[in-house]
């Protein structure tokens, strides 16, 4: 699913997969009378291709296991790719090492969806705002830097008098702003946020979501947002991805996507928002299990659930297509005009 070659961030054909075969012994087996050795591979991603425009908010959404986060660490650079390519603002950054990577590390930042398992609690708030600033500018000034640290953390609603405090003496909303204000330290341009409210109090996630926004309008960020909260996407949204045991499904303008979704998933997946005045008959309740991402299943890999499946879509897998009004879509149905 490729869009244009003006974006800020551009995936193209990425794979991530990862071997869980484990030791020799665990890999082999006694079958038909002979020791084979046999592998076990996580297919997390595969082939996920888009581009992310300067300034908007792209979100990414889909069931437990669907990939996203592997996705997230994968576009941020914490996970090499298997194949395919990443590209920021025209420059392919996925075949760089550690040290051709450190100026795309100001402008990339991860705000990720645990604070307390991401904050170092042997570090004060002060220490953990102040590493990046000092790893990124040596010649910085002490002064400087208190400046910088004190400043940030008004923007993200702590008292800068708490600098001197531990992430244990805080609570979950108030960590989760101090690792927005890690990632802000540095003035990226481009921020992933991995499920950063998934984990908070809904009233604390209003909270936490306005304070994105407000940032965004003040400093022109990009965000790639994960989640599988839906109704945290139809708030903050420019474009969602919907994506399906590693694999990207539809890619659309979040209005598009919740006035008239094109995929069976998507529809099944926006039928489970809870709406008053909605009817138990109107959602739609998928057959079968999700497989395991260890054997993917032939051709769509929705296929075993869908109520909509013929034969072409247990053995030929979908191209992503564009329908309309930038709707992607990777679906037989859609294509053949079934659905």
């Amino acid at each position: 699913m490729k869009s244009d070659d003006n974006g800020l961030l551009t995936l193209d054909k990425v794979v991530k997969h990862f071997d869980i075969s484990g030791g020799l012994l665990d890999q082999i087996r006694f079958e038909n009378g002979k020791l084979t050795r046999r592998r076990t591979t996580v297919k997390a991603v595969n082939e996920v291709s888009f581009t992310i425009a300067p300034g908007e908010t792209f979100s990414v959404v889909g069931e437990s296991g669907c990939g996203k986060s592997t996705l997230a660490r994968t576009t941020i650079g914490i996970y090499p790719p298997n194949s395919g390519k990443i590209l920021y603002g025209g420059e392919r950054i996925d075949n760089k090492n550690a040290q051709q990577m450190l100026p795309f590390r100001r402008k990339m930042q991860m705000i990720f969806q645990d604070p307390y398992a991401s904050l170092n609690p042997r570090k004060t708030v002060m220490q953990t705002l102040e590493e990046p600033v000092v790893f990124h500018n040596p010649t910085i000034s002490s002064d400087q830097v208190k400046e910088r640290v004190a400043e940030v953390m008004s923007q993200v609603g702590v008292d800068p008098k708490w600098a001197t405090r531990y992430p244990h003496e805080f609570s979950g909303g108030q960590r989760q702003r101090i690792s927005i204000a890690r990632a802000l330290m540095v003035d990226p341009e481009f921020i992933v946020a991995d499920e950063p409210v998934s984990a908070l109090d809904v009233s604390i996630q209003a909270q936490i979501l306005n304070l994105l926004m407000d940032a965004q309008a003040q400093r022109g960020l990009t965000y790639m947002f994960i989640t599988h909260d839906l109704s945290v996407v139809e708030h903050i949204s420019t474009r969602v991805a919907v994506m399906y045991l590693g694999t990207l499904c539809e890619l659309s303008p979040a209005r598009a996507l919740f006035e008239a979704p094109r995929h069976p998933y998507t529809q099944a997946l926006l039928s489970a928002i809870p709406r008053l005045g909605r009817k138990k008959s109107d959602h739609i309740r998928l057959k079968g299990e999700v497989p395991t991402p260890i054997n993917l299943p032939t051709g769509c890999v929705f296929h075993g659930r869908c109520i909509h499946a013929n034969q072409r879509c247990v053995e030929d897998p979908p191209r992503a297509r564009t329908v309309e009004n930038k709707v992607i879509v990777a679906c037989h149905g859609v294509e053949e005009g079934r659905l």
